[in-house]
This record gives C-alpha cells, structure tokens and sequence, in this order.
C-alpha cells in the first residue's frame, strides 16, 4: 500500500497514461449506455408479452444474458422476445467477454503494472546520501568496482536508461536508479552537487554526451570515462572529462611488462612516494629452488621479500618458504634496491625466437606495442584477418589449431601472450599451450575475477583481469596516498600506529603474525624509513604504510582501530 500514492501520481502525470483513462472511461461509458438501453427495451418486450417486472430486474436480466450466465428464471416467450435475447447475448459476447477485458488489460492494468515498476525503480537519492560515486552503465568494470566501494564503505548509485534493469540490479543489491544519462534532471535527482566522481562505461559517443551534460551542471566535478578508440579520448577531453582511460589498452601493457626477457626482470606495480613495489618472476633464475633464507635478497639489494605469488595465490613468506619456478615475488624497497635486486639476479639476454600474443585485438596489439619498445620480437596469431592486418609478424588463423600455433612458433617461443577477450578461449588457450610446453611462460587476460584462479589452475603463469585492473586504478582515485590497490586484491594502506603497540619493537608488535600484514615503511615526521628494522621502536605519532590482502587489511583495522 505504500507505493500506490506514487502509482497514482505516475497514472496522473504521464500523457500516455492519462490517454488511456480517457479510453478506458469512454469504453465504460458506452459499456453503461448499452446496458441501461437493454434493460428499458427488457421492460418494452415483456409488456407486449404481458408481463410486468421492476427496474433492478431489466438491469439483473440485462447483465446475466450479456454474461452468458442465463439462470432461465426470467425469459422471453415469444419470437420477438427471443430475437432481442439473442441481440443481447452476442452483445454481451462481444463488449464483456471480448472488449472489456482487452480494453482493461490494455488501458488500465498493464499501465498500472507500469506504474508499480515505475514506483519500484528509485527515482532519486535519499536526502542524507553525499560524497557518492555515479556510475554511469553496467558491465565487469561496474561490478568489480562497486565491490571495492561497498567493502570501504562508499556510496554509489548506478544509472541505468532501461527500468527493467535498473529493477533487475536492484533485486540483486545493488543501488540502481532508471534515468536518461543525457538529461540534466536526472543528475540532479542523483545529487551531482555533493557526488565525489562521475564514473562513464558506455561506449564513446554516449560516454562524450554523459561528460558534457555533467560538466554542464558542475564545474569541478572529477568526471572518469573509458574510451574504447584512440580517435576518442581528445574529444572526450573536450566534452569536459577529468580523467580518460583506456582499460583495454593498459591490460596489454601491464601484461607486456611481466614478460621474461632482455631489460628488467622486475615490473614496478606501485609507488608510495620513494616507495616502490615490484613483482619479479623468479622463472629462469638462480633463485629458483632455494629457500628465501639461502637467497639473502634482504643482505644483498635491501629489497623486502613481503609476498609471493603461487599460482594466483598469495602467501606471507617465511625464512624457509621455497622459491619455485612458477613464483613471482613481491618486492619492497628503493629504487636504486631494485636496480642492485636486477644486477643480484642477472639481466636475461633476449630469446631469439618471437614471443607469441594469441589474439590481435586492443589489448593484443598493447602488447605488442611495449614489447616492440623493448626489441622484443613477437607473433600475432588472429583469426579475423581486418583486425590483424597485413604485418609480416602476423599468422592469420585460429589459435586453437596446432597447424596454426606451430607456424607462428610454440615449440620454441619463450612466452605466450592470451589475450582474447573470452575467458572461455582464454582458460582453452592456456590449458592447450601448457600441454604443448610445459616450460613456457604463459601470460593470460582475465575478464572476470573470478575466473583468475581457473586460468592459474590451466597453467598460466601470470594473470591480470581486466575488470581488477580497472576497478583499481578507479579506486585509487578516490583515495590517493590511503589506499592503493596492487594486482588480484593486494592492497598498501597507511594509518597510525594505535596506543596498543607504542613502545614495542616492530618485531614485538608482532603485526605479521596477528593480521597477514606487513609493514613495508615507517614515516616519523618528514622522514620515511624504508623496510624498517625489525627492532625498530614503534613511537606515538608514527605511520605505518603496510601491505598484505584485502582480508588481512580488515583484519589489521579489527585488531588496531583508527579512533
């Protein structure tokens, strides 16, 4: 009952509703009209038959003939008499059995429903709502960000054009609102006066009118969108957009940059101020069977070994935590630490066989680009022959025949970019190349984050979902220099140190071992101390800058809350 004063409002405002009414009112009132004429002809024929009944009983003969009910107790006896009860049992055929009910599902119930829709979908944001973010369109960017925003407690509201998913999404929890994204009024039923960033993830010419209705209503709102095209992003730009990127574009050349070969062994995934954390494969170095107590990374770079990767999988390490061929460490330090890290391991010569990149789309043809800027050589294998081109470094045909991979190079190719944007083909892909090589580095896209552990599961070495990297980069908008997201939801955060570990050692404070967590600095004033001495006192006032995963994040703020 609560939703029907808004139901009616929608039934009174709209024009096409209001239409309706009128039809439906006229249908009733010639409806109405037959009736009392049948009931007047009623008492006309029973006189010339000589009988005499009141009113009510030609309106109750009327309305049980014209409903086929026919009880019998009153009828006619002569022709005429029946004549005029056959007139008006087709009557009542045609205008209750036929006519009426079209005529209310038509003009009356299916708008009403419409209207229970309309009342359902959220028309604007409640009062005490501020510092939101807009999210304009829904795709696996939408999902994985909103995610990230719900576990830190930020507010969000999705714009939707259609009211049957906005509804959809709001049945499964998320805050959905149905709007036009190029009209100023639905803006401002989402309050862009107090939202903190209007996201756009339509395609780029809806994207460009979403950024020039918003810029048109606020100034100095941070306006977010992804282009799809390079052709886009200076228009973009001029429709009023803060910040352009092109996801796709860089989930090419951040998986480019993990590959083994000539330059640095290690990729740099963040920086905090002199900070700098790094991901080194360990594939194809002298580190590879050792313990991270035999390989003193810690006494010979001053690098911290604070995570390692296994297949997907992050673990705290330990002094005797093994060093295999398919780990990928997480290194804390300096720049010039990473520099002495890469002369402590050796710089690779490059392979002179050509890297393979299954799929030449838009993320495909990013890595390619980075590993050309690096003298790499490279293969693409396409199956469309328009989007591959007409390059020498190119093998037209389907990645999942062994006739086509041979000739592009698998049985001697160091590493395989998969880059498809099928995670089906992606997990096929990967499954097919480990069985072919079973020491290759395999690099694969990811479009969902959920199927990052089954691409680890196939084989694949290394993994980047597109919607993670996205929902990243976006996040770390929102709260630049508190939270920072790395890859596969490892996160760095700062806070202060809580009264609960003043005066202990780093190493007493016994941080690790109670959260997952692992502080990777200490910033005293102007001064940051970089992997800090275990022993090192923890005073009042000091930062920590720790990492570790999202769980032992919010175990951390469990156990030391901020006041």
């Amino acid at each position: 009952m609560k939703f029907l004063p808004s139901q009616l409002m929608y039934l009174l405002q709209d024009r096409r509703a209001r239409r309706n009414i009128r039809l439906l009112s006229r249908f009733v009132i010639i409806l109405v009209g037959v009736i009392s004429l049948y009931s007047v002809l009623f008492h006309f024929f029973m006189q010339m038959e000589g009988q005499d009944h009141s009113w009510a009983t030609g309106v109750y003969w009327t309305l049980t003939v014209m409903s086929t009910l026919g009880f019998g107790d009153i009828t006619f006896h002569s022709d005429i008499g029946r004549l005029f009860s056959i007139l008006v049992l087709i009557s009542g055929i045609v205008f209750l059995l036929v006519m009426l009910p079209f005529t209310f599902i038509q003009f009356f119930y299916a708008p009403w429903l419409e209207a229970q829709t309309q009342s359902r979908a959220m028309q604007k944001l409640p009062e005490e709502v501020d510092d939101h973010v807009i999210i304009v369109g829904f795709e696996p960017v939408a999902t994985s960000f909103i995610a990230r925003l719900v576990k830190y407690g930020r507010a969000y509201v999705l714009l939707l054009p259609d009211v049957n998913q906005a509804l959809a999404l709001r049945d499964q929890g998320y805050k959905a609102l149905a709007g036009d994204p190029d009209d100023p009024e639905t803006y401002r039923r989402l309050k862009i006066d107090k939202a903190c960033m209007v996201l756009a993830l339509t395609d780029d010419m809806k994207n460009t009118n979403v950024a020039f209705t918003v810029r048109e209503l606020s100034k100095t709102i941070p306006i977010v969108v992804n282009s799809e095209n390079d052709e886009s992003v200076d228009i973009l730009r001029l429709a009023g957009a803060t910040q352009v990127f092109q996801f796709r574009k860089l989930l090419g050349e951040f998986l480019a940059r993990r590959i083994l070969g000539p330059g640095l062994q290690s990729a740099v995934i963040a920086r905090f101020e002199k900070l700098v954390v790094v991901e080194a494969p360990a594939m194809r170095t002298h580190l590879v069977g050792k313990t991270i107590m035999d390989c003193g990374i810690r006494q010979k770079t001053g690098l911290n070994v604070v995570g390692l990767w296994e297949r997907g999988i992050f673990n705290i390490p330990s002094p005797q935590s093994l060093i295999q061929s398919e780990t990928v460490l997480v290194l804390v330090g300096s720049m010039e630490q990473v520099m002495a890290y890469e002369d402590y391991v050796g710089k690779q010569s490059g392979s002179p066989d050509a890297v393979l990149i299954l799929g030449g789309g838009r993320v495909g043809q990013a890595a390619a680009a980075i590993l050309k800027s690096r003298g790499i050589r490279y293969c693409i294998v396409e199956k469309n022959s328009k989007v591959a081109g007409t390059k020498n470094n190119v093998v037209i045909g389907n990645a999942a025949e062994l006739e086509v991979l041979e000739e592009a190079g698998i049985r001697k190719a160091p590493s395989v970019f998969i880059t498809t944007h099928s995670d089906d083909m992606n997990i096929y892909l990967t499954l097919y190349c480990r069985k072919l090589r079973s020491d290759i580095q395999i690099i694969s896209r990811a479009t969902l984050d959920r199927n990052i552990g089954i691409l680890h599961t196939a084989g694949a070495d290394l993994v980047m979902s597109y919607a993670a990297l996205a929902s990243n980069t976006l996040f770390n908008l929102l709260s630049p220099g508190k939270v920072q997201m790395l890859t596969e939801g490892l996160n760095i955060f700062r806070t202060f140190s809580q009264k609960k570990i003043w005066g202990k050692s780093l190493i007493q404070s016994e941080i690790r071992k109670h959260t997952g967590c692992s502080v990777i600095a200490m910033v005293q004033g102007e001064s940051m101390d970089i992997n800090p001495d275990p022993m090192k006192i923890i005073e009042k006032g000091t930062e920590l800058i720790l990492m570790g995963t999202a769980e032992a994040e919010s175990a951390f703020m469990r156990r030391y809350p901020e006041k």
